[in-house]
């Protein structure tokens, strides 16, 4: 859930100011050169060189939610189009944090655990803002989500609000020695494409949220491919194409 309207799938409701929670905070980062370490979920993400990092941007405060929600959607069309779009989609309405019809996925007490994007997400830009937005919150606010395909049903709303269709049910995925649940979903934003992965994992009464953006889908694979869980360094092959519906 995202320069990208936010990781399209929530991650831009997430970004109301939470209360970062010391334990996390420990746990899992910060990011020392291009990685971040996480021991207490067990995973590393590699971050590719040359991003930026919003991720301190994103605990705090939500100042920035429409410009990073936007940035995607303004990539690929001329400025009046791309005005016109934000006028249709002001922040009051894309950062409801309880709308009937899509509940959002991230309460005020998740954590961004970190937030990184090729490029400033306020930069205009001829391509998709690639980016990777990590999350965490209690499963003790989600008293219907027992597994963790339970917690696509909010992530698949959100982003068909945002016009992103799916290509596949949830489905189980393994990175290193971990499996995890994995949704696909693509869009259009002016003249680009927009692919979004979404995988959400379950560890230590947290949902953990992983939600990658890009403008190809062989980029997002390799966004996941720097997605590292346990000891073992090697992704396993991916199931299915992100274009297969399951």
């Amino acid at each position: 859930m995202l320069a990208v309207w936010a990781l399209l799938a929530g991650v831009s409701i997430a970004q109301k100011k939470s209360s970062v929670k010391p334990s996390l905070a420990q746990a899992c980062g910060p990011l020392s050169g291009q990685i971040f370490k996480c021991p207490k979920f067990g995973f590393t993400y590699s971050v590719p060189f040359g991003w930026v990092e919003r991720t301190q941007e994103m605990q705090d405060s939500n100042v920035d939610a429409q410009s990073i929600a936007n940035s995607n959607e303004r990539d690929g069309k001329s400025d009046e189009a791309a005005d016109g779009a934000a006028e249709k989609h002001p922040p009051a309405e894309i950062n409801s944090p309880g709308s009937e019809a899509a509940p959002a996925p991230f309460s005020g007490k998740s954590e961004i655990l970190l937030a990184v994007f090729e490029r400033p997400p306020q930069a205009a830009g001829e391509t998709i803002n690639s980016a990777v937005v990590i999350a965490a919150e209690s499963r003790a606010d989600y008293p219907s989500v027992k597994t963790a395909a339970d917690y696509f049903g909010p992530i698949s709303d959100l982003a068909g609000q945002r016009g992103l269709k799916a290509l596949s049910e949830p489905y189980a995925f393994s990175t290193g020695n971990r499996q995890v649940v994995r949704e696909d979903f693509t869009g259009e934003r002016g003249k680009l494409s927009m692919w979004q992965s979404s995988l959400v994992a379950i560890e230590k009464g947290q949902i953990v949220s992983f939600t990658l953006v890009a403008g190809s889908e062989d980029e997002v694979e390799e966004l996941i491919e720097n997605l590292k869980f346990g000891a073992s360094s090697q992704q396993k092959q991916v199931p299915h194409s992100l274009g297969d519906s399951k």
